[in-house]
Formats: structure tokens, C-alpha cells, sequence
């Protein structure tokens, strides 16, 4: 599959720089007359914005379309986008649409969705934490080592693990759950993190949320094997309750009014106000048609 060009390339740096979810579009195959060629490349924003280039106007519907769409399933898609009267053949990992726009040819562009990695922020510099994220990162998650103090949880972040040995746990436990990470863990025996917890200025709800002594009973003894134990316990958290938590949200579509095609109802689709309501279409080409003579198309709108 060919690279992204030196642009695009430093965008999708920066997108994957903010944790933004996206969409790399590449064009596998292109038949005559179609404008995109083998290679070109482009991303889709979560917004729909599309920077690159992977076809024209009546193509770009249906990548954005189907774009957003696997940023909500996580699963590519190869998109063959062909001429003909609207309708969409799916097969598992591929769909056909026919667009009437098109005067010709067809474009195959494979829709491959970056999702940020899970982030789990450990606190401490000790050995275990040191263990915790070389084996986390082995995972696949996003380790990211802090001290107490300068902690920041965040409610989308997949953990918080506290492993500084007494320093600074309870504002870092504290803020963890306040925030609503879903995993709150703190390294101590069971004595002291009993002793812990209950000195949190929290509810008891929220005390009971705290993983403590944290991870799974392994028998586990040295860092490593204790990081292991807590990763476990993180993983086996995460897959009771993921589908509910990452049940991917559906993607707002719209029917242009003038050939019927399926587009994304999203400020970045081409659109129009028409009688209080907004329209959308696949191509400029149906919009001018249709602020032309709205009324012959409201029916369809």
C-alpha cells in the first residue's frame, strides 16, 4: 500500500499527536475516466473533513460516508464506489455503492480507521510502575508515567494506577475517581490500602471503586510479575464491561433530494437551507440542481 505523501503524513502525526480518531483512504484501483489513481491517498476527520484527494465530489459522499462509518464500528472497509442507479451491495469487509452522478468508471478505496490506544497513567517511578509500562505498551496500551502531584486523569483514559509507594496517593486516587476512569488501582498491601482508601475525601460508591491490593491473585511476588497480575486484572475490567462502554454510536445520514444517493448528514457534507430544514447532497452538481428549483424536489427532501 503506498505511503502517505509528506503532508498528509505530518497531519495524521498531528491527529495521532492529539488522540483524535481517523480515517486513512486509499485508492487500490481505479478504472477510466475517474479522476483518483492507484495511490492517492487522503484522511477523514471524525467532523467529515477530508483532507487529501481520493475522487471527486460524488466519490468524496460515499468516502466520508463510509469513513465515519468504520470510526464507529473500528473495522476497515473496502469501498467500490461504481456508476448506476442508487443502491449498496454489502459483503463482509466490502461494499458496493452505485452512485448515478458518476459518468463513469469505478474506484475501489480501502477505509482504514486509527483509534487512539488506550491510555492508562501510572503513578510513581518505582519498579513496578517502571514494569507497568514496559509490559502495558506490550499490550497495546498507551503507558504514560506521572508523578502524584502533577497527575491529570481523565474520564476517557482506560486507567489509573497508583504505584508510588505513599507518595502522593490520595490525590492522585482522588482525582482518578472524580474524573470517572473506570479503573482505579492502588499498589499496597492490604492493610495499608485499606487504610488508604478510607481516608479518601470521596463517597463510599466511589471508595469501592478502588482496586485494592491491585490485581488479580497470582501468588505474584516481584515487579514484574506483580505488574502482570494488575494488567490482568485490567484487561479481564475492560472486556466485562467494553460492550457497553465502546458501543459505537450511529452515524447520521441523509438522502440527497435530487438522485437519491445516501450521504452523511454532517456540517462537512456540501448542504443547503431550504424551509427551515438543511439538505444535503453527494456533489455540487446535485445542489445547484436543487436551489434551482427547490420545489420540484421537495417531496424527495
Amino acid at each position: 500500500m503506498a505511503a502517505l505523501g509528506a503532508t498528509l503524513a505530518e497531519k495524521a502525526q498531528e491527529l495521532a499527536g492529539r488522540r483524535e480518531p481517523h480515517v486513512r483512504a486509499t485508492v487500490v484501483r481505479a478504472q477510466h475516466p475517474t479522476s483518483a489513481h492507484a495511490g492517492d491517498t487522503a484522511l477523514i476527520r471524525a467532523s467529515g473533513e477530508i483532507d487529501g484527494f481520493v475522487g471527486g465530489n460524488c466519490v468524496e459522499a460515499s468516502v466520508r460516508e463510509y469513513g465515519l462509518m468504520t470510526l464507529s464500528t473500528r473495522e476497515p472497509i473496502l469501498l467500490r464506489v461504481v456508476p448506476g442507479e442508487p443502491s449498496r451491495v454489502r459483503e463482509e469487509g466490502a461494499v458496493e455503492v452505485s452512485n448515478p452522478c458518476l459518468s463513469g468508471g469505478a474506484i475501489e478505496i480501502f477505509l482504514e480507521p486509527w483509534i487512539p490506544a488506550p491510555r492508562v497513567l501510572v503513578v510513581g517511578s518505582t519498579p513496578v510502575a517502571q514494569a507497568l509500562a514496559r509490559l502495558g505498551a506490550g499490550v497495546g496500551l498507551q503507558m504514560e508515567l506521572a508523578e502524584g502531584g502533577s497527575a491529570e486523569p481523565r474520564a476517557d483514559d482506560a486507567a489509573l494506577i497508583v504505584a508510588s509507594h505513599g507518595r502522593d496517593e490520595e490525590p492522585a486516587l482522588t482525582a482518578g475517581l472524580r474524573a470517572g476512569v473506570p479503573y482505579v488501582a492502588l499498589v499496597a498491601s492490604a492493610k495499608r490500602g485499606a487504610a488508604v482508601v478510607a481516608s479518601l475525601d470521596v463517597d463510599e460508591e466511589q471508595r469501592s471503586r478502588v482496586h485494592s491490593p491491585a490485581g488479580l491473585e497470582l501468588g505474584a511476588r516481584t515487579p514484574g510479575e506483580i505488574a502482570l497480575s494488575i494488567l490482568a486484572e485490567l484487561i479481564s475490567e475492560r472486556s466485562r464491561v467494553r460492550p457497553e462502554v465502546t458501543a459505537p454510536p450511529a452515524v447520521a445520514s441523509a438522502i440527497d433530494p435530487v438522485c437519491g444517493m445516501t450521504v452523511a448528514a454532517v456540517e462537512a457534507s456540501l448542504h443547503a437551507e431550504y424551509a427551515g430544514a438543511t439538505i444535503y447532497f453527494c456533489s455540487e452538481g446535485c445542489r445547484r440542481a436543487f436551489l434551482a428549483d427547490p420545489e420540484r424536489y421537495a417531496v424527495a427532501s
